[in-house]
């Protein structure tokens, strides 16, 4: 029989020190973490899945919507339009001179007309859309995204510079609107800490977060929801103060429907002065909305599309991130592998860290509103 060489005998050691080695076989909790089954044996990430379940919702969602908004808005439709076709064959009795097809004609270029913000009535305003006041309101809704859509360009210039100033008025709003942002986070966090000195003793960090963010929820819907709406209420003569409320609503989420415009009644005292006020109400509220949407989503427990990214996959799919992740747990564990004659042995080592280190995986304060 052969003598094995060094190198032989050294590589059957390997192989027996390979074999020997315990191995890390995962569990199937673990296993669940890191991959689900799909269809035809191909993994599914906890995030994809999560991603499918959110989109399924949404589609829901949206179908539900559609059926609620049919059922409510479906029969006030049709009395409307039940009032209009007996207006219009009361006109024609009436006006016997007049001709169907030709009143159809003239009603089609009033419609066409209103669409584009112009309007056929006696009593509209005589001031031209195209007022410097009226102007820079389009400008701000064109740049804020609102876009209400009463008044929109008519010639082919005026469409095309459209275009070159959304693309350029879009970001900078929005880094104009950031950085506001960032400045009132100052006295935002200043009032989280007051929070967290007073009340740190009693409560957890959570509630304090929960406490801070209905506070400034609030202070939004005094400031520019419900002081705006009963302003709005008073100077428009047909709104009342839900009408104004849900034109104040709309806005300040950039929905934009257009159907509640101020300033747009006949006689409108003052109409330069009053839509310029309303482009400054619509920045300084579209600033503070941010301002909330920051707060709210610096409470870790409430931004729940971190669920749905991918990157949630790895702290989910890795034990030991899962582990440091709970609350309880003491440090990071390792295992060293000692050589001793061939003979494998396994050492435990923890390491311990210490209080003042770093903060406790419960504490969602941030880092600069600790006292």
């Amino acid at each position: 029989m052969a003598i094995p060489t060094s190198t032989s005998a050294r590589f059957l050691q390997g192989i027996v020190r390979l074999v020997t080695q315990p191995k890390f076989y995962p569990s199937a909790e673990q296993a669940a973490d890191m991959k689900l089954p799909g269809l035809g044996g191909v993994g599914l990430n906890r995030s994809t899945a999560r991603l499918l379940v959110l989109a399924a919702f949404y589609i829901l969602f949206l179908v539900l919507g559609a059926a609620i908004f049919s059922a409510i808005e479906g029969p006030e439709e049709a009395q409307r339009v039940k009032q209009l076709r007996q207006l219009r064959r009361d006109f024609l009795l009436d006006h016997k001179c007049v001709r169907d097809d030709d009143l159809e004609k003239l009603i089609e270029e009033v419609v066409k007309a209103s669409n584009r913000g112009v309007s056929a009535a006696r009593n509209a305003s005589g001031e031209p859309n195209w007022s410097f006041g009226q102007s820079l309101f389009f400008s701000s809704t064109v740049v804020t995204t609102i876009g209400y859509g009463h008044v929109t360009p008519l010639s082919k210039g005026g469409k095309i510079f459209c275009i070159l100033y959304a693309m350029l008025g879009i970001p900078l709003t929005l880094v104009l609107l950031t950085a506001l942002v960032e400045r009132l986070m100052v006295p935002t966090t200043m009032l989280l800490q007051c929070l967290n000195s007073r009340l740190g003793h009693l409560y957890q960090p959570f509630n304090i977060r929960l406490l801070h963010l209905f506070l400034v929820g609030s202070l939004l819907v005094c400031l520019f929801f419900l002081t705006p709406a009963a302003i709005f209420a008073t100077l428009e003569p047909e709104w009342d103060f839900l009408d104004s409320l849900y034109y104040c609503f709309i806005s300040l989420t950039t929905i934009g429907l257009g159907d509640y415009i101020p300033g747009d009644s006949p006689n409108q005292p003052y109409r330069p002065v009053y839509k310029v006020a309303t482009t400054g109400y619509l920045l300084v509220g579209l600033t503070f909305m941010m301002l909330t949407l920051t707060v709210f989503y610096d409470i870790p427990q409430l931004n729940f599309g971190l669920f749905f990214l991918m990157r949630s996959d790895e702290t989910t799919g890795d034990p030991e991130k899962v582990r440091l992740q709970t609350p309880g747990a003491v440090g990071p564990k390792y295992t060293q592998q000692l050589d001793d004659g061939g003979i494998g042995r396994r050492a435990v080592v923890r390491v311990k860290s210490r209080r003042d280190d770093s903060p406790s995986p419960e504490d969602t304060t941030p880092v600069h509103a600790r006292p």
